[in-house]
């Protein structure tokens, strides 16, 4: 089936329909297909759609006795899930084109290798800003989160006016930014 232990009990525990199973494959790889199927014209609709039938094809093969993985859980359910997703936009937009023909236009290496880094990035982020204490943590959210405007940053935060708080905000992106690059940096190492 496949080398990695855990993979391996996911798998067989899908076989055997145990809710745990399914619900850490769920968790595991989910927002991967999402990610593609709403950046490649889809809505989070369609990709709870494409992203049970991946799982179906994946538990009927994992069903068969002659199914071998050879590469990672999360590559097989991709890969499927985008070969859905293409034959489904074939359908929708009735391309001449073969599914084969699209499928080789952008391989699935690439596009996972990509979401894998964008997905690196945001966690460096967020450690960073675990990591950067109060009040900067809370004052960038307002303003980049919750859309707060300067004015009303000053008044929460107790600031003199909204320039006082912009000089802030400033200054707090700029620490913001030193630490997630210097975990950037120790990460390429």
């Amino acid at each position: 089936m496949t080398t990695d232990p855990i993979e391996r009990e996911l798998l067989m525990g899908l076989a055997r329909n145990e809710r745990k199973a399914t619900e850490t494959i769920y968790k595991q790889h989910y927002n991967m297909v999402q990610a593609m199927v709403i950046n490649n014209s889809g809505t989070a609709d369609d990709a709870r759609d494409i992203f049970q039938e991946a799982i179906m094809v994946v538990y009927e093969k994992v069903k068969s006795d002659e199914f071998e993985l050879h590469c990672r859980l999360k590559t097989y359910i991709y890969s499927v899930a985008r070969r859905l997703w293409l034959k489904r936009l074939q359908q929708i937009t009735r391309f001449s084109s073969e599914v084969d023909d699209v499928a080789e236009s952008v391989p699935v290496e690439e596009e996972l290798e990509q979401h894998e880094l964008q997905n690196q990035a945001f966690h460096m982020m967020e450690k960073a800003m675990h990591s950067i204490g109060e009040p900067c943590k809370s004052l960038l959210e307002s303003y980049y989160i919750h859309k707060k405007n300067m004015a009303e940053i000053a008044g929460d935060f107790g600031y003199t006016n909204a320039d006082n708080a912009k000089n802030q905000k400033y200054k707090c992106l700029t620490r913001l930014k030193k630490l997630f690059f210097a975990q950037y940096k120790n990460q390429a190492v």
